[in-house]
């Protein structure tokens, strides 16, 4: 393995990192220490990179949206049936796929849970802006469509996060009903 030498080198690594370890830790419960170690670099390096931990989980939102953005694009591409409700299918498989190892899901969680914090509410309005967007245009639903695609994705974050699929009682089927995330 080469060694890295460059911030423009590290920026990429360094993000990758805050992502597995913001999705384990949270916001509030994760350190730039505990990114460094992952990074395999210094907590001063980390620090000249992204010069506080709110930029430093903005990174890694904006990371996580970016490869949220790139799945569903090719799970529109990859579409079998073309109609707007077969392309908006497409996209949550290949979103199902994305999130079946949960980091990318569970930062998500995580940013919603401090969403209060103004960089980070803004990153996280980017986003979902960015997969609205993506999904009106690449779709070309009705905005009632796109309306239930984002909120049949929030529910699967809902139903995996609290482990609802394995709870076998009626209020579950129902929630989980017509539901698919690979485990």
């Amino acid at each position: 393995m080469s060694s890295l030498s460059t911030a423009e080198e590290r920026v990429p690594v360094v993000t990758a990192s805050a992502v597995r370890e913001f999705a384990s830790g949270g916001y509030r419960g994760t350190t730039i220490a505990d990114v460094a170690r992952d990074a395999r670099i210094s907590p001063a390096y980390v620090f000249k990179l992204f010069p506080s931990k709110e930029r430093l989980f903005v990174a890694a939102l904006a990371d996580c949206f970016r490869q949220i953005v790139e799945t569903l694009s090719m799970g529109a591409d990859e579409a079998e049936d073309t109609s707007s409700d077969g392309i908006l299918d497409a996209m949550g498989g290949a979103y199902a796929e994305l999130i079946s190892d949960r980091s990318l899901l569970m930062l998500q969680v995580h940013a919603q849970s401090v969403a209060n914090i103004p960089e980070i509410g803004q990153a996280l309005r980017l986003g979902m802006a960015s997969v609205v967007r993506l999904a009106k245009s690449r779709s070309g639903a009705s905005d009632d469509a796109v309306q239930r695609f984002v909120a049949y994705g929030q529910l699967c974050h809902l139903i995996v996060t609290t482990g609802i699929d394995d709870v076998p009682d009626e209020w579950a089927s129902i929630l989980s009903a017509g539901i698919r995330h690979p485990r």
